[in-house]
């Protein structure tokens, strides 16, 4: 009978690296610090300036549609309204401005709810940032666009022989009136973004409460005109007193009830539905 030997070899030893020493092969150097909430808001807004740039198509709605408004409200009515196309087009090309500039806004919370459904947000919510500052650059990248959008309508309206009275600092003050009820009015779509399950449903909701608005109030014609029922609905419009404002600073004037209504709406809507905005967001 042999013998049989039976060899025990020792357990290796497992190693636990301290938490100093993969801090040192990992991070030798001192971590960088936190971006301030301007920076990452910026960041965000550049992002959305690069997705123009490698989606250009997104811009049609900014330039063709303008002209298409523009050129197609001023000869269809200008005749039956002003008695010349060119004297309805100095009372019309400031409120088609507001309402061409308004209803992109929409695209505001589109844009959310597809980034959502992508499940891109998701991974900004994992990054030590500011957590608003993806919704906020969003909305200053859609900046871009308003401004865009009013100056194309604005060169269009100058080559058919809109003159204003102000002068470029009446175009300009009228232009950041626009700009900064769009910003206000954004707020409004980004809630709707987060709170809609498809981006259709948004654009749906966003066109239902959009043209009522638009239509039912000075843009294209006196609301004198209107019946007393109807008159009551357009002066409590903010789209109204948005236009007032600023066919007031273009003609080179002041409508300070006007302009006050115009600034307490944009600061309703920016505490109203920034707050639900963030809430909601936070919840997610």
């Amino acid at each position: 009978m042999s013998d049989v030997t039976t060899t025990t070899g020792r357990a290796p030893t497992l190693y636990v690296p301290s938490a100093e020493a993969l801090a040192t092969v990992l991070a030798p150097g001192s971590r960088p610090p936190r971006p301030s909430a301007l920076s990452a808001s910026l960041t965000f807004g550049w992002r959305a300036m690069l997705k123009i740039k490698h989606v250009p198509e997104q811009l049609f709605d900014v330039t063709a549609f303008p002209i298409i408004m523009v050129l197609m409200f001023t000869y269809l009515f200008g005749g039956a309204l002003a008695g010349s196309p060119r004297d309805y087009l100095q009372f019309f090309l400031p409120g088609i401005m507001v309402t061409s500039v308004v209803m992109i806004t929409m695209y505001t919370g589109v844009g959310l709810n597809t980034d959502i459904e992508k499940g891109v947000f998701d991974r900004f919510r994992t990054l030590p940032i500011w957590r608003p500052a993806a919704l906020v650059g969003m909305i200053l990248g859609d900046v871009l666009r308003y401004v865009l959008g009013a100056l194309v309508m604005l060169g269009v309206g100058l080559i058919l022989g809109f003159r204003p009275g102000g002068g470029p600092v009446g175009v300009l003050a009228g232009i950041g009136l626009i700009v900064v009820f769009s910003f206000a009015f954004s707020w409004v779509w980004t809630f709707f973004g987060l709170v809609l399950r498809s981006e259709k449903s948004v654009m749906g909701v966003s066109m239902m409460v959009l043209f009522p608005l638009t239509f039912l109030s000075n843009v294209f014609v006196n609301p004198v005109t209107m019946p007393g029922w109807l008159q009551a609905f357009v002066k409590a419009n903010p789209i109204t007193h948005l236009v007032a404002s600023v066919r007031a600073a273009m003609a080179g004037s002041s409508d300070a009830t006007n302009l006050m209504w115009v600034l307490l709406w944009s600061a309703g809507f920016l505490v109203v539905f920034g707050t639900l905005t963030m809430r909601r967001y936070n919840r997610r």
